[in-house]
């Protein structure tokens, strides 16, 4: 039997086990919340986003999982700087431009604030700058994505969540949490 291992990775934790890449670096890595032998991640989440890691013991599960020719679509719940209009929805829907190529058509909904737990640090407020939630589905995964596809709509991401992988989701999966399916 395959380990399934469900993450809520917090703001500013390395997505891998160990942190090579800078000797005595300080960062956390999943090693400081997982302490389970043999699963590795599948996929990645970039360090300044948050939300559903999955881990997995399975290397082909692993490879569905990461791999785009499978198009497992990942569900991110994002606050952007501005009130998103209906011309930047349709964009996201529609693909968008990014310097490596055009995206496959996402879903893209504005939703209400989804009530997440504060996140350490708290994101940028500007006074005179509103900003809003939507959620996007995307079938396959770019280096951040998701950021730069706000970002061509002209509404950058202040805070990007992973909430959902296939049919495995956050639920009420606690920052820094696990849980084996």
């Amino acid at each position: 039997m395959s380990r399934v291992i469900l993450f809520n990775k917090p703001f500013g934790v390395l997505p891998q086990f160990t942190d090579t890449g800078t000797a005595g670096s300080p960062r956390p890595t999943l090693s400081d919340f997982i302490d389970v032998p043999g699963v590795y991640p599948a996929g990645r989440l970039d360090m300044d986003s948050e939300g559903l890691m999955i881990l997995t013991d399975d290397g082909r599960l692993q490879a569905r999982i990461s791999d785009p020719r499978y198009k497992l679509p990942k569900i991110y719940r994002v606050q952007v700087e501005g009130t998103v209009s209906d011309d930047a929805l349709l964009q996201l829907r529609r693909g968008v431009q990014l310097r490596d190529g055009v995206t496959l058509p996402a879903e893209a909904d504005r939703i209400a604030d989804p009530q997440l737990w504060p996140r350490d640090p708290p994101i940028r407020v500007r006074q005179t700058v509103p900003d809003s939630w939507i959620q996007l589905i995307i079938r396959e995964g770019r280096n951040r994505q998701v950021r730069r596809m706000t970002a061509a709509v002209g509404h950058p991401t202040l805070r990007l969540v992973r909430h959902g992988v296939g049919d495995w989701t956050l639920d009420d999966l606690a920052p820094g949490s696990w849980r084996e399916v």
